[in-house]
């Protein structure tokens, strides 16, 4: 690995490289060099957020929900983008190292997906760490499946046309999600999964994390440690495949589309993933985009590499969950 070294963001499409800067600029105006406590962090990451969830599709109704769960009622976002029935329901877990974000900060991701997809989106506001720890935020996560294919979202959705994804840690809990519904005898409820730069492993390969963990990227190996230890108790959780599903048999499972960001410091998480996938009999779609960085699908309203991936993704699930001839 001698050879490998960072680039400094140089190898960035454009317009991701300034996603990057803009959000780091941000964030470093607002916390004024503070050491910020877990709740200060999120305020900041919210306004930090605010002008990139701006704009976008506009939805047929958009409502809230409450499916009952383990640990209390979990809040749930509803995004109908037509007024025609039965439409297929993707469950969406938002990213942000199971510390931060939030409904708000992926809002516009949720509603390009329902509009380009067809599909209506349930997003889901799981409880956060280090205030929650695993797994409670994976049982909400399942809960919500539970309530959608239960018939939550009525006449507007089709439980049989079910789907679930999610971006870094929501990327990591959808595919726990399925592997714990696979588990439980219940593996029929989800028809796809759609795993955008997906948190899966505690361990970052060392090429990546030297070549994308430095300046000049979105995510550091530094940051994902802490998220880590804030996720999790035990170190045995750390061999858990609940909570690190790269550790999880992959059989059975339904299709996956990746979204693998070419430099990002978990691009092997997925390419590994993907390689598992294929291996175990599961149909797999792994799109590797040049130039993207970690969070790249939150730039669309500057990046056409990230209005790319997001209809990559999109089309491939329309066309999964196109209702039968």
């Amino acid at each position: 690995m001698s050879g490998i070294q960072g680039l400094g963001g140089a190898d960035l499409d454009d317009a991701v490289r300034e996603f990057i800067t803009r959000t780091g600029e941000d964030h470093a105006r607002h916390a004024q060099g503070r050491a910020l406590s877990p709740a200060e962090a999120r305020q900041v990451a919210e306004k930090v957020r605010a002008s990139w969830r701006a704009g976008g599709p506009l939805m047929h109704r958009t409502t809230e929900a409450h499916a009952p769960s383990p640990h209390g009622p979990v809040r749930l976002r509803i995004h109908d983008p037509s007024p025609e029935p039965a439409k297929p329901i993707l469950i969406y877990v938002h990213g942000g190292g199971w510390m931060l974000f939030s409904l708000e900060t992926h809002d516009r991701l949720m509603r390009e997906y329902a509009a380009r997809a067809g599909v209506v989106v349930v997003g889901v506001d799981y409880a956060l760490s280090p205030e929650a720890k695993f797994p409670l935020a994976l049982e909400q996560c399942l809960a919500a499946v539970r309530w959608a294919a239960g018939g939550g979202v009525g006449a507007a959705g089709d439980v049989s046309r079910l789907a679930m994804g999610g971006d870094s840690v929501g990327g990591n809990m959808s595919l726990a999600s399925a592997v714990a519904l696979r588990d439980g005898g219940a593996g029929d409820l989800l028809k796809a999964l759609m795993l955008h730069y997906g948190a899966f492993d505690t361990e970052i390969d060392d090429e990546h994390k030297i070549r994308f963990g430095g300046q000049g990227y979105m995510l550091t190996p530094e940051e994902m440690d802490v998220y880590w230890a804030a996720y999790l108790t035990d170190p045995a959780e750390r061999t858990d495949p609940r909570a690190v599903p790269a550790r999880a048999e992959l059989a059975g499972l339904p299709p996956v589309f990746l979204t693998i960001p070419a430099c990002d410091i978990l691009t092997g998480q997925s390419l590994a993933l993907a390689d598992r996938l294929a291996a175990a009999g599961v149909k797999v779609r792994a799109e590797v985009y040049a130039g993207a960085s970690h969070s790249f699908l939150e730039a669309v309203s500057i990046s056409a590499l990230a209005d790319r991936a997001l209809q990559d993704g999109s089309d491939w699930l329309a066309a999964l969950l196109a209702p039968a001839p």
